[in-house]
């Protein structure tokens, strides 16, 4: 079930026995790597406690339409764009007849009707309400606007009854709902991202840094976990937002950063050094601010820092490693001598010298250096690229395996 992870569930309860078991189907779908929001009508409210799921899912569970406080945060609205899927499970035959109707009278009927992501249900009734003509005709007509009917299965019911209604179980419903998405390129994988600049402190007002925006490496980030990946997304100071579905760990200095590359290292399958890590840092850092003096020319002394890509190159049972070359002359040597001297398996190489391209821009054009290979992508929006560099970095990574 490696298709669900990162992605955004919305698990609807509706009224029935079989809410029991959605507890556990809310438990398969975190495990499996889902962010579950659940939503309960109040009906379900009488067959399994709120309490529960928000246990369950880590979240606050939603249950009211006109909620002040769910307004003032995560409104109907919001929640109905944040979801990537809808599943209701169970879902009623009265919740099957007012979605069919096209009612939108509680929370999920009208999540359901403001959402543009795909719709599931798991019906669960007595066997004669299943068998019944409206029932089936409201079926008919879900599936007819491509609303994914899962079962329901057959057998023994709470009621006594033997026949069709009963509501599949959680692992089934799990791994139907993993198959409502398209296998990423990195499914289940983990990936580690540095991105930015590192800033190292000469003392408490001033640093030396550098020209880094970070937006290579948090487009990076967000096209791996577009592509499934589990990302750790490790980042120097930058005025970008922190993207969802990830990881974020927000560092300073190079030995921040290496300390939080090394934290979890043994899960991490490919690791993208995108950030521009200072080279240096001084010997001491000042206790007060260093005064302007008499003299003309202040000397510092610096002091190298690590390098944080070949350390993590040289682990026994490394990840896939990427490092990135940012240039102004020539670019495939100094690339081609970088990946040897530091056993990286792949070098993004970029020519910052260009107008229009590299550090605070948007755009950016690269050369991917394997050792078999220089492959150039072409410059366009830094987004684009990520999804064509991550692409490429899974292929490799899938080759190399």
């Amino acid at each position: 079930m490696q298709r669900l992870t990162n992605r955004q569930i919305i698990l609807g309860i509706t009224g029935g026995i079989a809410a029991y078991k959605s507890a556990e189907l809310t438990r398969l779908l975190k495990g499996a790597g889902a962010d579950v929001r659940v939503v309960m009508t109040p009906a379900a409210t009488e067959f399994i406690t709120p309490l529960t799921l928000q246990a369950l899912s880590g979240h606050a569970v939603h249950q009211h339409l006109l909620d002040p406080e769910a307004e003032a945060g995560m409104g109907h609205i919001e929640l109905a764009k944040w979801a990537d899927l809808i599943l209701i499970a169970p879902a009623s035959a009265d919740f099957i007849a007012r979605l069919a109707g096209g009612q939108g009278d509680d929370l999920l009927s009208t999540l359901c009707l403001a959402t543009d992501a795909p719709i599931c249900l798991a019906p669960a009734m007595n066997q004669a309400m299943w068998r019944n003509r409206h029932t089936q005709d409201n079926i008919a007509q879900l599936r007819a606007g491509n609303i994914g009917i899962f079962g329901p299965g057959s057998g023994a019911q709470a009621c006594g009854d033997t026949g069709p209604g009963r509501m599949l179980e959680p692992v089934e419903l799990a791994q139907l709902t993993a198959e409502q998405f398209d296998t990423g390129a990195l499914a289940g994988k983990t990936v580690f991202i540095t991105a930015g600049p590192t800033r190292e402190a000469l003392d408490p007002v001033r640093y030396i840094s550098n020209h880094s925006s970070g937006k290579m490496g948090y487009a990076l980030a967000q096209a791996a976990v577009d592509a499934g990946a589990r990302v750790k997304l490790i980042s120097g100071p930058v005025n970008l937002a922190a993207p969802a579905r990830m990881d974020v760990v927000q560092v300073q200095s190079a030995n921040d950063m290496l300390a939080a590359a090394m934290d979890g290292i043994a899960s991490c399958d490919i690791f993208i050094a995108a950030a521009a890590v200072a080279d240096y840092r001084p010997t001491a850092v000042s206790e007060h601010k260093i005064k302007k003096g008499s003299e003309e020319v202040m000397e510092l002394h610096l002091v190298k820092n690590p390098d944080i890509v070949a350390s993590v190159a040289a682990l026994p049972g490394k990840p896939f490693t990427v490092g990135f070359a940012a240039e102004t002359r020539d670019l495939l040597n100094y690339a081609r001598s970088k990946l040897e001297r530091k056993q990286l398996d792949l070098i993004v190489a970029n020519d910052v010298s260009q107008p229009g391209i590299g550090f605070n821009s948007d755009e950016n054009a690269v050369t991917l250096v394997s050792r078999d290979e220089a492959r150039p992508l072409p410059q366009t929006s830094k987004r684009q690229l990520a999804s064509q560099l991550i692409r490429q970095i899974a292929e490799l990574y899938n080759r190399a395996q």
